[in-house]
């Protein structure tokens, strides 16, 4: 397997696991949705424009997971990361998330921050397999007009919506 940097050239290469991402993300709330190809196409070559680092893991021309990170000085942010089911517990995700360290690293930085889905249990066990416990911050945000949340999350005292 390779990692190769994602360009304005070759964006198009992650726009399937974009689209399979997001409707990923959608499951996670409840949300039933198709992977919409165009819509990722649109939003891996916005992220590329906008200068965010992008990786895709690939094996014999196939595209088997990708990584997209954010720099917020002095932070590096993994914005997406996401491996086709058929490729997953095979190291992929790993090898993506050791470029995103890496990249880290040669910032002068020792970690990586992570946005999380609280039901993503994949995804939180597999940071804490990497080390990575410390909850840093909430995101909190009023209900969207018609959205009638499922679920409740408490952490420490407070108890969301969710």
């Amino acid at each position: 397997m390779k990692i190769i940097n994602i360009t304005k050239d070759n964006a198009n290469m992650i726009a399937p696991l974009v689209a399979e991402f997001r409707a990923t993300l959608n499951a996670l709330r409840n949300i039933c949705s198709k992977p919409d190809i165009a819509a990722a196409k649109e939003e891996a070559e916005d992220l590329i424009k906008r200068g965010y680092p992008a990786f895709c893991a690939v094996e014999g021309g196939t595209a088997e997971g990708y990584m997209v990170c954010r720099i917020d000085e002095p932070c590096l942010w993994v914005e997406h990361i996401y491996v086709r089911e058929e490729f997953r517990r095979k190291g992929v995700a790993s090898a993506l998330f050791a470029k995103a360290e890496e990249l880290a690293r040669s910032m002068g930085e020792d970690t990586v921050f992570n946005f999380v889905h609280p039901n993503n249990e994949a995804m939180i066990s597999f940071l804490r397999s990497k080390g990575y416990t410390v909850l840093n911050m909430l995101e909190i945000r009023k209900p969207y007009k018609g959205e009638n949340p499922a679920a409740r999350v408490q952490v420490d005292g407070n108890v969301f919506d969710y």
